[in-house]
């Protein structure tokens, strides 16, 4: 249980990262900039809600709606299949 915990505390902190690295490449007019894809397999991987909670602080992506829709809707995902999960084991 403790590994899951750090990996995704892990994924989330990599998502943040990626998602303020991201802004500060897109202020400075940058080109290697993270591409959407990577940051959507990110949240993916568990690490949405860094990058919301990202996108609400650097102000990032929030005008792109496969961002505004997409990463609540895979946090929405992972944290339903989490609580059940955790009753799982808890049942178990």
């Amino acid at each position: 249980m403790i590994v899951v915990f750090a990996y995704l505390a892990v994924i989330n902190l990599v998502g943040f990262g990626l998602m303020g690295s991201d802004k500060s490449r897109a202020r400075k007019g940058g080109r290697r900039r993270v591409p959407e894809k990577r940051l959507f397999l990110i949240a993916a991987a568990g690490g949405a809600l860094g990058v919301w909670i990202a996108m609400r602080s650097f102000r990032h992506k929030t005008q792109h709606r496969s961002f505004v829709v997409g990463i609540p809707a895979i946090l929405a995902v992972q944290v339903l299949a989490g609580l059940y999960l955790f009753d799982l084991v808890r049942a178990g």
